[in-house]
């Protein structure tokens, strides 16, 4: 292990330790208000990153629906729309941000101990596949919620105009953690257009509803193919998308297509709105940015502007 994966390693367990050593406690009643007082002050404090203006998650309680391509190319073209992002790889136990955005360096640390993300494609990235040289992240909860925290308040982000934040399938610890340690400007929902998918992302979208998260919008993934003679769109499923964003009450961003280029893509490193910025997945990220772009200009700016 090299010396700045080391270090990184070490601050990264120090943060766990202490974590492990002000966890709440399972009560099997519910607690009084003493009890309630000490379990609060455990909980990491709600603060904004120093620096970040927006932070956007991007999320699904369903795996496999494209959240990371989604989050990728997302990141990518918001900073061609010329704005400064970086991009947080939420999946401890999963992380593959590092592959589709072709880094592999651990970050430095700089004199207080912060981890500096390294920048590809005009984006700085950050993620446990970048701490971690081989083998599976084998954690328990409060590990897992130490390592967000460290993540997102132990690198420098700033100065940034937006955060995405890729996460995890499930309503679980990480979505938790997020919304415990720093405020969320907006989620945006990815799913395909099966009704075993869409109901799982429903609830994930109830969940940062109950937290208080607004919703942007919801991305229709993998939903169809243009044919490569006659430019037609050829439906995978039956129409579910419009019925499940009624009763959620949010738009649909954007309908991605499949196209084979995405898989040879991610794979080689490169986001596929660079490497084919005329193709219609590249058509389709430009909407779901510009959109995100008009939802955060609506909002105030909640977050620290300072510089880091």
């Amino acid at each position: 292990m090299s010396i700045k994966r080391l270090a990184c390693a070490f601050a990264l367990q120090q943060s766990s330790n202490q974590w492990v050593n002000t966890a709440t406690r399972t009560m099997c009643s519910k607690p009084n208000q003493r009890q309630a007082e000490l379990m609060a002050r455990s909980l990491p404090k709600r603060m904004p990153l120093p620096g970040v203006q927006h932070i956007v998650v991007v999320s699904s309680g369903k795996g496999g629906v494209g959240k990371t391509t989604t989050a990728v190319n997302l990141a990518v073209t918001l900073a061609r729309h010329g704005k400064t992002v970086g991009l947080l790889d939420g999946d401890i136990f999963g992380p593959s941000v590092p592959r589709m955005m072709n880094v592999s360096e651990a970050p430095l640390v700089d004199e207080h101990n912060r981890m500096v993300p390294p920048i590809n494609y005009g984006v700085k990235c950050l993620s446990m596949g970048l701490l971690v040289d081989t083998g599976p992240v084998v954690w328990r909860g409060p590990l897992v919620m130490s390592a967000i925290q460290r993540l997102l308040k132990g690198a420098v982000w700033g100065p940034l105009d937006i955060l995405v934040v890729d996460t995890p399938p499930g309503t679980g610890d990480v979505h938790l953690s997020l919304s415990q340690n720093v405020p969320i400007d907006g989620v945006v929902l990815v799913s395909s257009p099966q009704a075993a998918a869409l109901d799982i992302t429903k609830k994930g979208a109830q969940m940062y509803r109950t937290l208080q998260v607004p919703l942007i919008g919801l991305v229709e993934n993998m939903s169809h193919v243009v044919c490569d003679q006659c430019s037609n769109l050829i439906e995978f499923a039956d129409n579910l998308i419009d019925r499940y964003v009624q009763e959620l009450s949010v738009e649909v961003l954007a309908r991605v297509p499949i196209e084979k280029d995405v898989m040879r893509c991610s794979d080689a490193g490169t986001p596929v709105c660079l490497k084919f910025p005329d193709s219609q997945l590249a058509k389709a990220y430009d909407t779901i940015a510009i959109k995100v772009i008009e939802f955060l200009a609506t909002k105030p700016f909640v977050n620290d502007r300072r510089p880091a």
